[in-house]
Parts: structure tokens; sequence; C-alpha cells
């Protein structure tokens, strides 16, 4: 109790600090308001040529923007290499031209496949077309003009977001240049015959750990992103104009798969041909309508690797299928919703997302084959569809605040799921931000049992260059259902949590940063009994050239089948970017943990975690990635629980920006000891191989190769005792070869 009650005090402590923190946030070495924040950009007759900035033809007609500052690891300082962009537009494209200066051997830059650059030396533009302070579009791109782009929404990227436009880049003796081309025709934006956007232009120089910008961006001192913008003005009479896009596709894929229904070790052929179509059309400039035809919901990349045993809660695994991803943060609430992945197998989808005014919508429907697929043939279901449905309605009030509206609903058989939702985010000062959700579910099962449930959270946060503190409350009826199309851990509970951290930043020696931080939650069931509390302390430095180290110790109450556990552990995370051809990070958690599922019930064991990366990049055409991850659990005096090993090499080699070449090799050994713990057995290792020409999104070849093997389990013929003692997998469960094609037409 005298840990609790501890505890307790410290999240009332955030909420004092958070109150009343913006007073720690006044210093600054740099007057932001002598910037001067506007560019009023010019109109010009024919678009700049990429070659005439590299020669260092004089281009009087665009707008030059020189003053860049850093907000990291300075504050407000001058960028420590000169950096120049140059503004323009015509009635079809806007233009932004960045030198940025440098010595070429120090330039970090790889010709890697799209939206993989974030470790390089880069430039971004970042455009909030709706002025609304709370999303912008960005686009950004290395040395060699390789591309990345997506959506920031209130400070957090989203890069599901995909559109089309253009990039050149080189090094030259000096640095580097590189020319965007943004077509109109890629935003939306309001229906008015004068634009005044906001307008962010940033450069990284990743060796200094650095980020500067025009204009002068407070990133550390505001909880804001957007509301720090300049101001983009100049623009007259643009319109996408007429705004259609039409995307056909067509895929082929043969499979040879292990039929685990027949006796021996039997496979199976299947071969799958399916073609589709998505359209897209822009609305008044700013409404976008998506419709699908035999949607591609198909998912080339892999997932990363996770551990996924002895878990207590479901592993989350973000969606990697286009259709879901695109405007995504739409549908985004603080307490998830709406977890696309829920929607196993659609056949047809539609989706509106925009703005008017200063309103904010969002609507999707669709259908989803997997429940009528997965249910027993002998029910009434069998082949039935679940019908969905998600509306999402927000309205922006003033600057960076707004409150919305979300409902999800979905319909299998005579079973039926209804969730409704009010949220909001109201900016109460400066540096200080109120996040808030009520939640309503009614559930219908299969079974004719019905259940309705409530559910709300609060977040009350401060953030600063030096100190920043939050808190938060949740609530959770036990009778809450929002997991048939969201994403909710657990139910039953009554959760109290508070961070604090504060942050020293040196301006001399090789040390950019360090401090402590705090965090702590505390929870109760909706019975009034203590289900867990956490406590944990830590310590962060960071130095140069992306380098980091923490040390984090974690205390812990958990209570499990009416049992309580009392845990403690280490944590250390180290990582680095040292050589700009060798990045690694890990981390080691050492400590204790419990077996959830023993035979003989729950008990406390000893664990050992490590998560391991490294990155090679040999050339600049060439990236080599290899992941471990190993957990070990032991019980005193009765030996090893289990051992997990899994381990990952991801190879891409690209033969220009558009072609590219990616083989993995995937690894999961489970090696548990079955007294102690109801895990199978398995040893399993995977190939995975995919040729891609990209020109850009929506137009793509995609020819990949995937083997899968496990080790003998399947065969009965092999005795438990033999299986005991399998070795590397030998049985292949699965190969597949697919082909798929897309095309953009653009209208």
């Amino acid at each position: 109790m005298k840990m609790l009650r501890a505890l307790m005090a410290i999240t009332a402590a955030c909420l004092v600090f958070a109150a009343g923190g913006a007073v720690f946030a006044g210093e600054q070495t740099f007057n932001e308001q002598e910037q001067i924040r506007i560019a009023n950009i010019p109109k010009v007759s024919r678009p700049p040529k990429f070659e005439d900035f590299i020669n260092g033809t004089s281009r009087e007609a665009e707008l030059a923007i020189t003053d860049f500052r850093q907000s990291d690891p300075g504050d407000g300082i001058p960028v420590s290499q000169p950096t120049t962009a140059y503004l323009s537009y015509d009635d079809k494209n806007l233009y932004v031209v960045f030198i940025a200066k440098d010595d070429p051997s120090k330039i970090r830059a790889t010709i890697s496949r799209r939206d993989a650059i974030y470790s390089d030396d880069l430039v971004k533009l970042s455009l909030d077309t709706f002025k609304d302070h709370q999303r912008n579009y960005f686009f950004v791109a290395n040395a060699y003009g390789v591309q990345l782009d997506g959506i920031n929404i209130n400070g957090s990227e989203d890069l599901n977001f995909d559109t089309l436009w253009y990039s050149e880049g080189r090094i030259i003796e000096n640095g580097f240049v590189v020319l965007m081309t943004i077509p109109f025709k890629s935003l939306r934006f309001p229906n008015t015959p004068e634009q005044n956007w906001g307008i962010l232009l940033t450069r990284a120089i990743q060796r200094n750990n650095e980020w500067s910008s025009w204009p002068y961006f407070t990133s550390r001192r505001l909880p804001s992103w957007q509301g720090q913008f300049g101001d983009l003005t100049g623009i007259h009479d643009i319109s996408p104009g007429r705004n259609m896009q039409f995307i056909p596709y067509a895929g082929f894929s043969r499979a040879n798969y292990l039929n685990d229904k027949k006796p021996g070790l039997q496979h199976d052929t299947e071969n799958d041909f399916r073609a589709g179509l998505d359209a897209k059309m822009v609305l008044r400039d700013a409404l976008t309508l998506d419709m699908t035809l035999n949607p591609d919901f198909s998912q080339v990349e892999s997932d990363s690797p996770q551990v996924t045993i002895n878990q207590r809660y479901e592993v989350f695994f973000s969606e990697k299928r286009p259709f879901f991803m695109e405007n995504s943060d739409y549908f985004q609430t603080p307490e998830n919703l709406f977890f696309s992945r829920r929607m196993a197998d659609p056949q047809f989808g539609a989706r509106l997302t925009g703005k008017i005014g200063r309103w904010g919508i969002g609507a999707l429907a669709g259908d989803d084959r997997a429940p009528g697929e997965r249910a027993p043939e002998d029910t009434g279901y069998y082949g039935d569809r679940a019908a969905v449905g998600i509306f999402r309605l927000y309205r922006e009030l003033g600057n960076e605040s707004r409150i919305g509206g979300l409902i999800t609903s979905r319909d299998f058989a005579g079973s039926s799921n209804r969730v409704f939702s009010l949220d909001t985010r109201l900016k109460l000062t400066r540096n200080l931000v109120l996040t808030g959700q009520w939640i309503g579910s009614r559930n219908r099962g299969l079974d004719g049992d019905s259940r309705n449930g409530t559910a709300g959270y609060l977040r009350l946060a401060q953030s600063g260059r030096h100190f920043s503190a939050g808190a938060y409350y949740r609530d959770r009826s036990p009778d809450f259902e929002a997991n048939v199309l969201g994403f909710i851990s657990r139910v039953n509970i009554r959760e109290t949590g508070g961070n604090t951290s504060y942050t020293w930043r040196p301006t001399k020696g090789n040390i950019i940063s360090y401090g402590p931080s705090f965090s702590g939650s505390f929870i109760y069931d909706h019975d009034g009994t203590l289900t867990d509390w956490t406590v944990s302390p830590s310590f962060r430095m960071e130095l140069p050239r992306n380098s980091y180290l923490s040390f984090t110790h974690n205390e812990r109450f958990e209570r499990f089948a009416d049992i309580d556990f009392r845990r403690r552990s280490n944590v250390v995370s180290v990582s680095s970017q040292w050589q700009k051809w060798l990045h690694l990070s890990s981390s080691l958690e050492h400590g204790d943990s419990v077996n959830y599922y023993s035979p003989s019930g729950p008990f406390m064991v000893k664990s050992l975690g490590t998560n391991f990366t490294l990155k090679i990049m040999p050339a600049p055409q060439l990236q080599i990635d290899e992941t471990y991850l190993y957990t070990r659990l032991a019980a005193d005096g009765r030996g090893t629980v289990f051992n997990n090993h899994i381990w990952r090499t991801k190879a891409n080699y690209q033969f220009t920006r558009e072609l590219s070449l990616r083989a993995i090799v995937d690894y999961n050994a489970v090696l548990p000891n079955d007294a102690l713990v109801s895990l199978e057995r398995s040893k399993r290792l995977g190939l995975d191989i995919l040729f891609t020409y990209m020109l850009h999104p929506s137009t793509a070849l995609y020819i990949g190769y995937t083997d899968n093997y496990e080790n003998w389990r399947f065969n009965p013929a092999i005795s438990p005792l033999q299986r005991e003692h399998v070795g590397f997998p030998d049985t292949s469960i699965g190969r597949q070869i697919f082909a798929k094609f897309s095309y953009l037409l653009r209208m």
C-alpha cells in the first residue's frame, strides 16, 4: 500500500505539473517573432529546370529562403551548413528546390526503396493546405531524390499516405540539390480563389543529430506541430480541375501447400487469378471518394517479426493493405476503435474522406467473407458475409482544437456490434492539451446474448523543451465490446497513470541531451480490486550521430488467475548511426516475469529478452538488415521454461529508384519444456523473394516467391519422443509464386 500511495501522489504531481508547467517553457535562445514567417510565392511562366540549379544559373523568378534555424540540437541557432530553398508555382504544380551545401564525403544517402530514407540526410516540405493547424502533407527526398511522403496529424506521422509527385536529386561538389514538383492534383485544399497555406521547410543532417527549418520551429517547446508553420501566400486561381483516377490491377498466384487433414505429407495445388479496379474522384477539391470493384487487398510486404508467445494480450500487427492505409487517419480516435485488419477478406469497399470548411468527414463501407468461410459447414451461416460500416465526423474549434464522433457497425448472420464515440482535443494554453473520449458499445452474439458497455479516456499533457508531463485516466466496463472492429487490449479496468521528464541540453561537449523520466500507472477492476501497478524510472542520454543510451528500472504488480505477482526488471537500450554505412540498435531486459501458460497454473519465473538489429549499407544501392529477438524464461530449481529464437535477414538491392530486388529469410524456433509450459515445439523457416518495378505507388509490378518450412511435427509416423529432437525445418508447408500489376490512369 505504501507503493500504491506513492504512485498516486506522483500521478497527482504529474497533473499539477501539467497544469502549471508552461512556466518551464519560456527559455529560448532566439526570438522567433523577429523572423519573417511569410512566403509570398511567385507564379512562373516556365517550370524551374534542375540543371539551372546544378550549374548555378541565376533564377530571379523564384522566391529564395535562406534563414534556416535549428530546432535540434540547437535552439534557434543558424543551420550548420548553408541551405537555400527556392519556391514557385504555375497553373498545375508547386515547385521547391533545395540547395544544401555540405562536404560530399560526409553526406548520408542511399538509393533505396520508396519511404525508406529516414536515416539519410534529407530535405522536407510540409504543407497545411487547410490552415487548420492539425493535419498536413509532407514530402521528403534524400540527396538522390528518393521519395518519402505522408500525413502528419497533431505531430504524429502517418506514412500510409502515398501520392504522385516528382523529385530529382544529385550530389554535387559542394553538397546536393533536390527539386520537388508537387501537382495540385495530388493535394486537397479549399475551393477558394486565393490560397493561404501553412508551410514548413526542413533539412536534416544526420551525423549532427541536426534538424533545421524555416520558419524557426520550436518543436521541443510546444505541443503543436502545424501551429508553428509559416504562411504560404500568393497562390491564386488554382484547382486540381477534373481529378479522377482509375487503377486497374491484375494478380495471379500458384500455391502448393501441405494439407494436414490428409494422412502423411500430402500437398495440394491451388491457382488464383484476381483482377479489379480502384477508382478515385475528388469532389470540390477537398473531398475524396474512393470506390473499388473486387478490391486489391493483397499484402506484398511481410509483417515485422514480433514475440507472440507467453503474451497475456493480443499482439498488434499494423495494416499493410493499400485501400485501408490511405486516409486512415480520418478514422483514428484516442482509443483504437477501427483496426482494419479485422476485415480479413473483403470483396468490395467504398470510402469518402475530406474536409468542408471546418468539418472533417470519413465514411467507409465494405464486406468481409472471412467469418462465413471460417464457419463450420453444418451451420446456417456458412458462406455468409459480414457487413461493415464506419462513419466519422469532426468539427474544428479555433486553432488546434476539435470535437468529433465515430460510429462503427458490423453485422454477421444474427450477430451485430455497434460502437458510438465522442472525442475531443482541446488546446487549453500554449503548452497544455486536453484529450478526451467517451464510448458506448452494444453487442449481440451469434448465441443471442446481448451486452452493453461503456468506456472513457481522459489525458492532460504539457510539453516543453526541457520539462514535459502528462496524466491520464482510462475506464472500460466489463461488458464493453469494441474488438469486433477495434483493437482494445483488455476491459473491466479503471486505470490512472502519469509521466514526467526533464531534459538538459548542453551547448558544449559531446553530450547533446540527457535527463531522467518517470512513468507510472495503477489499475483496478470494476469490483474495486487492484489488478496492476507499474513504476518505471529511467535515464536517457543522446550523443552525436544519432546515438542514444537509456536505462530503465521497472517495478510491477500484477494479478492474474487470482494470484498476485510482484515483478522487477531492468532494461538497457543502445542505438547508434556512428558510421553512415552501419546502424545498430539493441535492448536487453532481465528480471521477473510470469509463465501464463503453465499446465499447473501460472507462476513466477526469471526472464531474459533481447532485441538486436543491425543495418549494413556497403553500397548506396545495397542494404542488409539483421534482426534477432531472443526470449528465455526459467524457473528456479526447475530449469528452463522455454527458449524462443526469432531471426530475420533482409537484403534489398536497388538497381534504380524504380527497380529493386528484396529477399527475406525468417527463422522462428519455440523450444518449450512441456512439463512447465503449454506450448508446441516448433521450428519454422521462411523464404520471401520480391522483385519490384515501381514508377510510383499506384503503377507497379511485383513478382514474388515464398516458401515456408517446418519440422516433422505434421508427420504422424514420428513419435513424440522423436519430435523432441527434431532438427532443422525440413518439410515445406506452403510455397507460392505470384505476380501483381497495377497502373494509374489519371484524368
